[in-house]
C-alpha cells in the first residue's frame, strides 16, 4: 500500500495530465463529427485487418473443406450451363433479361453465429463496386443482404439475424410466404404468411421470389422441415431446414441487379 502511494505522489502530475488528455480527446470525438467518423473508420478498418489475418490462417488450416466447396460450385455452375444449353435461344435471351444481376466473388472474413444479431464481413467494398441493400448468396443458397459498405470490406446480415426478412415463394406452384429467423439455431428458420388453402408438405423446396431488388427468382432457400396448423389459426407454422451452412460459409457471392436504380427511381416519388 505504502509503494502504492509513493508512486501517486511521484507521478499523480503526470497521471492527472494523461486523465486530462483522455477526458479531451473523449469530448473531441463525442461532440465533433470529422474526428469521430475519422476515428470510428481507422478502427473499423484495424478491426477488419485482424479479421482477415485471422481468417487467412483458417483458411490455410481448412483447404480440403475448400476444395470440396468449390468442386461443388463447379459442378452446379456446369449443370446450370448445361441446362441453358438445352433451352431454345429465345428462351435463352428472354432468362437473360430477366436475370439482370452480376456477380462479384467474396471470402467471409469473420462470421458470428452465435448471437441473436448475427453478421458477416466480407473482404469486398465500394472499391469493388459494392452497395447497400444487395443479396448475397453461397453456392447451396441465399446468405444475406449487405447492410454497411466501407471502402474494402462490407457487413452483412445474413438470414440468421433476428431482424432479417426474405420474400420467398414454393418452387412448386410459385405461392409465396416471408422468411424470418427466430433465433433457435442457425440451421433452420421460419416460412410466414401461408394460408391453410396452400398444400403444404415436407420436403418442398423454397426459393428466393424474385419480388425484391436483391435477389432474382429462384434462389434456393430451404426445405420444409415441419409444418403445423394450430386449431382455428388461418396460418401455417412452417419450419425450414436452410439450405446455407453458417457455420463453414466461407465463399459467397454479391449480387447485382443491374437495373435496381431505374426500379428505384420509379418507386422513389411513390406514396
Amino acid at each position: 500500500m505504502q509503494d502504492l502511494l509513493k508512486f501517486i505522489l511521484r507521478y499523480g502530475n503526470f497521471l492527472v495530465f494523461l486523465l486530462l488528455e483522455v477526458v479531451a480527446l473523449l469530448l473531441v470525438l463525442t461532440y465533433n463529427d470529422y474526428p469521430r467518423s475519422t476515428a470510428f473508420s481507422t478502427a473499423n478498418s484495424l478491426v477488419a485487418t485482424q479479421y482477415r489475418m485471422r481468417s487467412n490462417v483458417t483458411d490455410y488450416f481448412a483447404l480440403k473443406q475448400t476444395n470440396n466447396l468449390l468442386a461443388e460450385e463447379n459442378a452446379f455452375l456446369r449443370s446450370q450451363l448445361d441446362a441453358c444449353g438445352t433451352l431454345p435461344d429465345d428462351s435463352v435471351r428472354r432468362q437473360n433479361t430477366q436475370g439482370a444481376f452480376c456477380y462479384f466473388p467474396a471470402r467471409v472474413i469473420q462470421a458470428d453465429t452465435y448471437d441473436k444479431h448475427n453478421y458477416l464481413t466480407i473482404d469486398r467494398g465500394a472499391a469493388h463496386g459494392l452497395r447497400q441493400g444487395m443479396g448475397v448468396r453461397s453456392v447451396t443458397g441465399a446468405v444475406g443482404v449487405v447492410s454497411t459498405v466501407g471502402e474494402h470490406y462490407a457487413v452483412i446480415i445474413p438470414l440468421i439475424h433476428t431482424r432479417s426478412r426474405l420474400s420467398c415463394r414454393f418452387l412448386k406452384d410459385g405461392y409465396v410466404g416471408t422468411l424470418r429467423w427466430d433465433g433457435q439455431d442457425v440451421f433452420h428458420a421460419m416460412l410466414d404468411d401461408v394460408a391453410v388453402h396452400e398444400q403444404v408438405a415436407e420436403g418442398d423446396t423454397i426459393i428466393t421470389s424474385g419480388l425484391t431488388n436483391a435477389f432474382p427468382e429462384g434462389v434456393p432457400v430451404g426445405v420444409v422441415e415441419k409444418c403445423t396448423l394450430a386449431q382455428g389459426a388461418s396460418y401455417y407454422t412452417i419450419r425450414l431446414r436452410l439450405l446455407t451452412d453458417f457455420k463453414r460459409l466461407r465463399y459467397v457471392q454479391v449480387l447485382s441487379n443491374l437495373h435496381s436504380e431505374e426500379i428505384e427511381s420509379l418507386t422513389d416519388g411513390l406514396d
